[in-house]
């Protein structure tokens, strides 16, 4: 009868001193191997929620804290508030950087007035003047200035009707957050961070279809007339400027309202009410904060959309004060823990609910410093909140509509939602399909003396 061998989970591995050059035979167990990758791993940073150019600065700072025995109120607000916060948000400024420059060579040799004429046949076809594609363009960098460009649109329905798309193109602000689910949720898919810009086109053209078979804003387009510029070699000079420019205000905004953002977030996310007391959380007590309690009271608005828990809502909310909010909220709130802010992403998301939440924070309304741009050029406080509520209820319908369908493909379907999802393609398909409407003019007699 054989014997079977005995297992050991000890391992022997040969050690050899840099000095003598004498080897020695060591044993280690699993354990002893676990516990030294444990140590090699311990203080080192993530990335990932810091940005790959500043990866030793939270270490470097959090050493400082432990040397003045800082409070531990003041420590959390630091490392778990402010580096989290801020930090997630300033380590995509690279990115930024390479988008501003792009844009502002584009600018600079001439080119934007001659793509805003090419463009002008193909949008006239969804009921936009090639004017609209200038607004759209400077868009991608800030909201605010693509909103403002609408200024050089002479017909009043077309120009109201472009300050209502343009911030459904992805801006810089957006692109942290685009760069932050295509790296958790979905493996780092370039598909995804570039699917996001064409779902944004894709929204300007069905809504510009939509909008126009309306009696609002019937009509056909306005002629265009624009003076073409020659192309010419801009300056390097020039270019590096517009780009810090740009990307200055980006890295002020993070260190003024980004700054005080995750401060609140922070304070709101880490204190509460428990047994009775308010005082200072642990992390596996943060359900009973007030954040979490301000969340659940709203997160049911989007658990048709795959997302009602609360730490979703409150980073869609807090994306109103400034979009980089989300990346910065998120850091915070799914920071804390043995993991990392990517792994815990990946594990309240699904790829479906990641899309839904995508989605919805790309085409509802922009930040609060975009929607005073739209205050003033709409100058009319009724077709403000009209652009407002139009923008966060196509978002969300978009955003219902892909959790829906994604769920029903996956085999998790829920009757209800489906069936407000199908009513919701049906009607985006009447308006796209429909006849356009006459636009609105003056009916009277005219009588003529002979």
């Amino acid at each position: 009868m054989a014997e079977t061998a005995e297992y050991s989970s000890d391992f022997k591995y040969d050690v050899e001193d840099e000095e003598t050059l004498e080897v020695t035979t060591e044993t280690a167990s699993m354990a002893d191997l676990t516990e030294a990758c444990d140590k090699f791993a311990e203080g080192e940073p993530d990335p990932a929620d810091y940005g790959v150019w500043v990866p030793g600065i939270p270490v470097l700072i959090q050493k400082g804290l432990d040397a003045v025995n800082c409070a531990d109120w003041l420590n959390g607000l630091i490392i778990d508030g402010i580096v989290a916060g801020v930090g997630a948000v300033l380590g995509f400024v690279p990115q930024m950087l390479v988008l501003f420059i792009l844009l502002a060579f584009l600018e600079a040799c001439g080119y934007m007035a001659r793509i805003a004429f090419v463009m002008d046949r193909i949008f006239r076809k969804f009921g936009l003047s090639g004017k609209s594609f200038i607004p759209i363009l400077i868009g991608t960098g800030c909201g605010i200035p693509g909103v403002m460009a609408s200024r050089t649109i002479e017909n009043e329905r077309d120009r109201r009707m472009t300050i209502m798309t343009t911030t459904f193109i992805p801006c810089g602000a957006k692109t942290p957050f685009i760069a932050m689910i295509a790296g958790a949720i979905f493996g780092g898919s370039a598909f995804v961070a570039v699917g996001a810009y064409f779902i944004g086109i894709a929204a300007i053209i069905i809504s510009g279809i939509m909008l126009k078979k309306t009696k609002m804003f019937a009509g056909d387009p306005a002629p265009f007339v624009m003076e073409l510029p020659a192309y010419h070699m801009p300056t390097v000079g020039n270019v590096l400027r517009s780009m810090w420019e740009r990307g200055w205000s980006f890295i002020k905004k993070a260190g003024t309202i980004i700054l005080l953002s995750t401060i609140v977030v922070w304070f709101t996310s880490y204190f509460g009410w428990v047994d009775g007391s308010f005082g200072m959380l642990t992390e596996d007590q943060m359900d009973a904060s007030i954040l979490a309690k301000i969340g659940k009271g709203i997160c049911w608005i989007f658990a048709p959309l795959g997302w009602g828990n609360w730490q979703a809502t409150v980073a869609a909310v807090t994306g109103l004060v400034a979009k980089e909010n989300i990346v910065g909220t998120m850091g915070i709130l799914y920071g804390g823990g043995d993991g990392t802010v990517y792994s815990a992403l990946a594990a309240a998301f699904t790829s479906v609910s990641g899309m839904s939440f995508l989605i919805f924070n790309l085409l509802c309304a922009p930040c609060f410093a975009a929607m005073g741009a739209i205050k003033r050029e709409m100058n009319n406080i009724k077709w403000f909140w009209f652009a407002i509520g139009y923008e966060c209820g196509f978002a969300y319908i978009i955003a219902l509509i892909v959790n829906q369908l994604g769920l029903l493909f996956t085999g998790s379907v829920n009757v209800i939602g489906l069936i407000f999802a199908v009513a919701a393609i049906a009607l985006i398909i009447y308006m796209l399909a429909r006849p356009y409407k006459e636009a609105t003019k003056f009916k009277g007699s005219v009588k003529v003396n002979a």
